[in-house]
């Protein structure tokens, strides 16, 4: 089995790791951009997310990886197998990674109903997909700007959606697409249309390091992984193992994370202030402020939860264009939210004086 570099030994690119771990946390959240030069271990850092990632719970003979815990997320053939009375085995699986060709046409990233065998023996069969091979696990679109807008766009609904439905001639078949979406790209190969540069819920702009300290890092990790992959791999295993924990408690926290009336209009201001069109920056800034708070073992998100996700989820969106993203730091947008909500030190909620005085708690989940 090939060894895979491990997460915790890249070197630098912090924010890009931060997109990746927080989707993790939160695959909800809605996939990230990374875009940059050649050579900025774009595609390493997500195959060794996805190499590191927990294990997961599965049907064991399920072709889709079905959730045993979230039977609301279950595919069409499980469910029929237990309105039959069938108990379904359960099973460990590793976190799968999928690598998508640039060349997939829909019918192979959706799947296909045979339509055919409906017609003529009255069965259906449904054959999978790339987002079937996905689901539980990390999708990687390597020169995302190269693939064929329709393609991407399906690739978009189901991550937001987190089903993938498909109907032939009255024909449904649904299988859950729970995935982590990674798409990396050149833009000096060209850019993405706006509208699907803003379906990606967090972009990263990535440079080469010019620290020459950390780029003697890099050639010392990097030969030292080549010489002997598996004792380097063995080297890394304690922070590795580390991280693998904490997205794992993080992943079961973020569902109990609250947020307060001042945290939203913390977002919707801010979101304002910089004229950004659209209210999904809103929506993914509040489920990445969650994931942060829940990657940090808190239960409540606080300001700089808020400028951390802005910091990921503003930039591409921004005036100015995708060629001409606007780099901001979290501690810029930490002091224009002290800004935008001034003094207000008091949290209440609008409907608190509608409520019995044991259930004034303005706090909320999602």
């Amino acid at each position: 089995m090939r060894v895979i570099y491990p997460f915790t030994a890249i070197v630098g690119q912090e924010r890009m790791k931060r997109a990746l771990i927080l989707n993790a946390v939160e695959p909800r959240i809605g996939g990230v951009l990374i875009r940059g030069e050649r050579g900025t271990a774009k595609s390493t850092a997500a195959r060794a997310l996805a190499a590191l990632l927990p294990q997961v719970r599965v049907v064991e003979d399920c072709r889709f990886a079905c959730d045993p815990d979230h039977p609301e997320t279950w595919c069409t053939e499980c469910r029929e197998r237990v309105e039959r009375g069938e108990k379904l085995p359960i099973a460990l699986r590793r976190t799968p990674f999928v690598d998508l060709p640039v060349s997939a046409t829909e019918d192979r990233v959706v799947g296909t109903l045979d339509i055919e065998s409906a017609i003529q023996k009255g069965e259906r069969r449904f054959d999978a997909g790339i987002l079937a091979a996905a689901n539980r696990g990390l999708l990687y679109i390597d020169e995302v700007n190269l693939l064929d807008d329709h393609v991407v766009d399906v690739l978009l609904d189901s991550a937001a959606m987190g089903m993938n439905i498909v109907e032939r001639e009255g024909i449904s078949f649904s299988h859950p697409a729970r995935f982590i979406l990674v798409g990396t790209m050149n833009p000096e190969e060209g850019e993405l249309r706006p509208q699907l540069l803003d379906r990606f819920a967090l972009s990263v702009e990535i440079h080469g390091i010019r620290t020459a300290r950390e780029r003697v890092q890099i050639m010392e990790r990097n030969l030292a992984f080549e010489q002997d992959s598996e004792a380097f791999r063995q080297e890394w295993m304690a922070q590795e193992e580390e991280l693998s924990k904490t997205i794992d408690q993080a992943r079961k926290l973020v569902e109990k994370v609250e947020y307060t009336d001042r945290n939203l209009l913390a977002i919707a201001s801010l979101t304002a202030s910089l004229n950004v069109d659209g209210h999904r920056s809103d929506l993914v800034i509040l489920k990445a402020s969650r994931a942060h708070a829940a990657l940090e073992g808190r239960t409540r998100i606080n300001d700089l939860d808020i400028a951390l996700a802005a910091e990921l989820a503003l930039p591409h969106r921004l005036k100015g264009g995708p060629g001409q993203q606007n780099e901001i730091a979290a501690d810029e947008i930490s002091q224009k939210i002290e800004q935008l909500i001034g003094g207000q030190s008091e949290e209440t909620s609008p409907k608190d004086d509608q409520k019995p005085d044991h259930d004034r708690d303005n706090s909320k989940k999602v």
